[in-house]
C-alpha cells in the first residue's frame, strides 16, 4: 500500500456488510479440503450436503476480563455468576464454567499488568518455567491452562467463549483460529440469522494450534466474542445487552446441537486479511502525524477503493489509498492497537461453505 498526499478528497467509500473474515490466505490454498479459488466468489471443497458428526459439547467456559479494561465481559460474567447462584448448579442445559480471566488487571481497570494476557497461550509460553521474574500474565495463563485445558489435550473443555470489547465499529465479531472449526462457524451462522439489530461478523485466523496465542485456543472449539464500539474502562447498557444477546444465543445453539438435531450448513462470505496499516508517523519522534480520516472512521468492512481518503494529517492534508485492488478495512482506529502500530487491518473477500453437522449422542 502506498499513500498519496492530496488536498482533495478522492473517491467515495462504498459500504459493505461482510459476515466472515478469514486470515491466512496461503493456508487456505495449502489445505485443499477447504480450499477456495481466487476471485470475488470462491467455493470450498466442502459439499453443502455433506454431514459431519462431532462430539457433544459437555463443558463450556465463558470468560471475561482477559483485558481488564474491557468492561462488558466482566459485568456479564458477574451477572451470569449471580444467575448461577440464584438458580442452582444447573441454570443452563450444558455445564458452564465462568471465569474472570485477569483479576489483577480487572481490579486496576487496566488492559494488563505486565503484558497482554491474550498473547500468552502459545504452547511454548504455557510450558515455560515459572520464576520470581515471570510476568504476572504468564503465570495466570498457566493457571488458566490448568483450569480449562491442558491445551491440545483430550481433557480440555470443549468450548471457550472469551468476551471482549473493541473501540472499533465492529458490531458482534466472532474470532476463531481455524477455517474448519465447524462449531464456531455454525454458531456464527446462528447468531447472524437470529440477531438482526447489529451486524454479526467472523474473523478466522489460520494459525497452528501450538502457535495460537489467545485464551480460547486452550479449548477444542474456542472463539472470542468481540462487541463494539465501546470505549475501554466503561460499560454501555446497549453494548452489554448486545453481548448478553449473543451469549444467550450461543447457549441456545449449544442445547440444540447437543440434542442430536441435524444442523444445516450453507454458504458464508469471508474476508482474508492481507495486511495491517500503521498510522503515518513523524520521522523524528515516531509519533502518529495523522488520524483516521472522518470518511473512513466507523466504516469497518466498507470497500476501500483507489483514491479513497484514509488519513487526515494534523496539518490538514488528506492521505489517500492508492492501491488498485479494493480491500476491506476492519478494526479501524482500535485503541488497543496503537501500541501495536496498527491503524486498521485490510482484508480480501472470499466465499466459504460449511457442512451439515450433528452431535454424536450415542
Amino acid at each position: 500500500m502506498t499513500i498519496k498526499t492530496t488536498h482533495k478528497l478522492k473517491g467515495k467509500l462504498h459500504s459493505g456488510q461482510p459476515e466472515v473474515v478469514v486470515s491466512g490466505e496461503s493456508e487456505l490454498k495449502k489445505k485443499k479440503k477447504t480450499n477456495t479459488r481466487e476471485g470475488n466468489r470462491g467455493r470450498g471443497e466442502v459439499r453443502l450436503m455433506e454431514r459431519i458428526s462431532l462430539p457433544v459439547l459437555r463443558h463450556v467456559a465463558i470468560c471475561g476480563g482477559t483485558h481488564g479494561n474491557e468492561m462488558t465481559g466482566i459485568h456479564l460474567v458477574q451477572e451470569l455468576e449471580r444467575q448461577q447462584k440464584e438458580k442452582g448448579d444447573a441454570p443452563w442445559p450444558v455445564s458452564v464454567t465462568l471465569v474472570l480471566s485477569n483479576p489483577r488487571a480487572v481490579k486496576e481497570c487496566k488492559r494488563y499488568i505486565d503484558m497482554d494476557l491474550n498473547r500468552c497461550f502459545t504452547s511454548t509460553t504455557l510450558s515455560s518455567p515459572i520464576t520470581d521474574d515471570t510476568p504476572y500474565e504468564i503465570q495466570r495463563a498457566q493457571e488458566l491452562n490448568s483450569l480449562l485445558g491442558p491445551k491440545g489435550s483430550g481433557d480440555a473443555v470443549e468450548m471457550i467463549c472469551d468476551l471482549h470489547n473493541t473501540t472499533a465499529n465492529m458490531g458482534i465479531t466472532i474470532i476463531s483460529y481455524s477455517h474448519n472449526n465447524w462449531i464456531c462457524l455454525h454458531i456464527f451462522k446462528h447468531l447472524q440469522e437470529n440477531i438482526t439489530n447489529v451486524p454479526v461478523k467472523l474473523v478466522l485466523l489460520n494459525i497452528p494450534l501450538s502457535a495460537a496465542y489467545s485464551l480460547e485456543s486452550v479449548s477444542k472449539y474456542g472463539f472470542s466474542l468481540e462487541v463494539g464500539p465501546q470505549p475501554h474502562g466503561i460499560v454501555r447498557a446497549d453494548i452489554f445487552n448486545i453481548m448478553k444477546q449473543g451469549v444467550d444465543a450461543i447457549l441456545e445453539w449449544t442445547e440444540t446441537f447437543n440434542s442430536g438435531k441435524l444442523i444445516e450448513g450453507g454458504e458464508i462470505e469471508g474476508y482474508v486479511i492481507q495486511k495491517s496499516m500503521d498510522y503515518p508517523r513523524d520521522p523524528k519522534t515516531g509519533k502518529p502525524s495523522a488520524a483516521i480520516h472522518p470518511q473512513l472512521q466507523d466504516q469497518d468492512f466498507c470497500l476501500l477503493q483507489h483514491g479513497d481518503p484514509v488519513f487526515l494529517t494534523f496539518s490538514g492534508e488528506t492521505l489517500s489509498y492508492e492501491e488498485e485492488e479494493p480491500l476491506h478495512p476492519l478494526f479501524i482506529n482500535e485503541a488497543a492497537y496503537y501500541e501495536k502500530g496498527i491503524a486498521f487491518h485490510l482484508a480480501h473477500k472470499k466465499t466459504l461453505n460449511i457442512p451439515r453437522i450433528q452431535a454424536e449422542t450415542d
